[in-house]
């Protein structure tokens, strides 16, 4: 469950801003899972009053991705999306957040709240920016991976849980090898001690 909000249940307008690309690779670095967005604004309305919920998205061109935003689309979302854009030198580019910062701007006269779903600390001037309008500010992420400047300058910084998050089959699996591996390890390990003194202590 995400942590209450002060406002739930209220007429409070809200725009919900989610950085796709740093939620994935937060959920299955810190948690080896992937996010159920639904739930997820669920949780973060709290029965407040949604305006828009925008969910920006990097594809790559190797990957098929049309399942997970269509699931986005049914979940409430506006998804964006922009193609990774790999340089001559083999590094690539690919994130979103000078147009976040921009979409955010244009509609924070009109909203109550801003929720950014993100931990990157590079919009720390935006929630300044937004602060400085008037507008309220909130912070969804991992706590383990959302910079502290930024948990600093949000109105309200709400930790994602558990219960908002899924594992597929293949994490399951991966996380069953890993522990049938330790095990085997230490089993391994106990019989090579006790074989080291078979006649008792010395």
């Amino acid at each position: 469950m995400v942590a209450r909000t002060v406002y739930e249940n209220t007429a409070q307008r809200v725009a919900i801003f989610v950085d796709v690309q740093n939620m994935f690779y937060s959920a299955k670095t810190l948690h080896q899972s992937k996010i159920d967005y639904r739930k997820l604004l669920e949780e973060i309305l709290k029965g407040r009053q949604l305006v828009r919920a925008t969910a920006y998205v990097v594809q790559k061109a190797d990957v098929d991705q049309s399942a997970f935003l269509e699931a986005l689309r049914r979940s409430g979302y506006e998804v964006k999306g922009k193609e990774l854009t790999i340089r001559d030198d083999g590094t690539s580019k690919g994130d979103w957040k000078v147009e976040i910062a921009l979409d955010a701007v244009a509609l924070g006269a009109r909203m109550d709240c801003m929720v950014l779903v993100s931990g990157d600390g590079d919009f720390v001037p935006l929630l300044r920016t937004l602060d400085a309008h008037g507008c309220r500010t909130e912070v969804v992420s991992f706590e383990q991976s959302t910079s502290n400047d930024l948990m600093r300058v949000c109105h309200q910084f709400i930790p994602i849980e558990q219960d908002v998050l899924f594992k597929e089959e293949k994490f399951i699996r991966q996380e069953r090898e890993r522990r049938s591996a330790n095990e085997s390890q230490q089993q391994s390990g106990s019989s090579e001690y006790s074989g080291s003194y078979p006649h008792g202590n010395r």
